[in-house]
């Protein structure tokens, strides 16, 4: 695993402002599966699903997606070199939400080519917990 509790979080790695795995996704990946700790928002959840990517945390990632567009597997390529989150902006989904939409852009390697998947996300709050719906 790339994240260790005093790492700087991957989905904060092209940020100002470094937040540790520990203070950031590391709480909502071991607090899914009994739903101790949850996402407060919809980027939270979208921060937290990026780095469940780089992690390969397959198990989080379908937990975390709406029943009625996720896949039966996820199968995640472990060539696959992420290397930054951008938020490039959060249109709905605060503490008080149940829709949110997050536009975002992931950086990776391709090879030794830089690039990036742009996308804008919704997301939607159900008995208080953060899913991904789909991209719009």
């Amino acid at each position: 695993m790339k994240n260790s509790s005093q790492t700087t979080c991957s989905c904060r790695e092209l940020d100002s402002v470094k937040l540790s795995y520990q203070e950031c996704c590391q709480p909502f990946h071991d607090g899914r599966a009994d739903q101790s700790v949850l996402p407060e928002t919809a980027e939270q959840l979208m921060r937290s699903r990026y780095s469940a990517f780089v992690d390969g945390l397959a198990p989080y990632l379908l937990e975390t997606w709406h029943e009625s567009t996720r896949p039966q597997e996820l199968e995640l390529d472990p060539q696959m070199r992420w290397t930054g989150l951008e938020i490039i902006k959060t249109r709905s989904g605060g503490p008080q939400a149940t829709r949110g939409v997050v536009e975002f852009a992931a950086h990776y390697l391709d090879g030794q080519r830089e690039a990036q998947q742009h996308e804008v996300s919704t997301f939607v709050r159900e008995n208080g917990a953060w899913f991904y719906l789909d991209a719009l």
